[in-house]
């Protein structure tokens, strides 16, 4: 009987990318924010890792646009730039508006029962104070919110607006306090959808992406006044 070998390759987290996950994670979070200074030698005591890693690591986050490598000055997390911000909340009311108009009518009863456990989940991380899994609880509500349109082109174009606006998110939340009102608005956002209202659960779902967008950029504002 002949033998065979196989190797397995399991696939593994280099040193770069667990950096970049913490830094982007402290990031996201607000512990290093916009205009922060990346002291490399510093950051790579606190991490436990090289140089060369950290450098990796950087050039990932400024590729996300999370970090701003400056010529013989070093690196800075990227501030928020509010005009970018308020477009990608704006782009999202309309497209999720649509979206969500086009799901209402086609879901069933275990869509209801999909959507009210992604509520709960996001509640959860809420009272948990996991900052880290508000995106992605976020995310998971609202994509089972707009799955039943069948439409993943649109699906997969608000996937990745999801994923540039979650530092944006994290922040407004954050700096706002805005976890009661979006537990609110996704309780009332979910009662419509569960009386297959249609046009009201498009209304609030742009309602609460733009209130959203608008907390954030007052609490922005406010921020940059104070630091002047």
């Amino acid at each position: 009987m002949i033998g065979i070998l196989y190797t397995i390759v399991i696939p593994r987290t280099t040193l770069a990318d667990a950096t970049s996950d913490a830094l982007r994670e402290r990031i996201l979070s607000g512990l290093l924010p916009g205009g922060a200074p990346l002291r490399q030698e510093a950051l790579a005591t606190e991490l436990g890792v090289s140089r060369i890693p950290l450098r990796e690591a950087l050039r990932q986050l400024e590729a996300e646009g999370l970090v701003t490598l400056l010529p013989h000055r070093g690196a800075v997390v990227t501030p928020i730039p509010l005009p970018h911000a308020l477009e990608l909340f704006e782009l999202r009311a309309m497209v999720e508006g649509d979206l969500v108009h086009r799901a209402v009518p086609r879901m069933t009863p275990a869509d209801d029962l999909t959507v009210t456990d992604q509520v709960r989940q996001f509640e959860a991380a809420v009272q948990a104070g996991d900052a880290a899994a508000w995106g992605s609880a976020n995310w998971q509500l609202h994509r089972a919110l707009y799955a039943p349109a069948d439409r993943p082109v649109t699906l997969d174009v608000v996937a990745r607006l999801h994923a540039q606006s979650d530092r944006y998110l994290r922040a407004q939340l954050t700096l706002t306090n805005g976890t009661a009102a979006a537990i609110r608005e996704h309780r009332a956002i979910t009662a419509a959808a569960r009386r297959r209202s249609a046009d009201l659960t498009a209304r609030l779902v742009r309602d609460h992406i733009l209130r959203a967008g608008r907390t954030l950029a007052a609490a922005l504002r406010q921020q940059s006044e104070v630091e002047a």
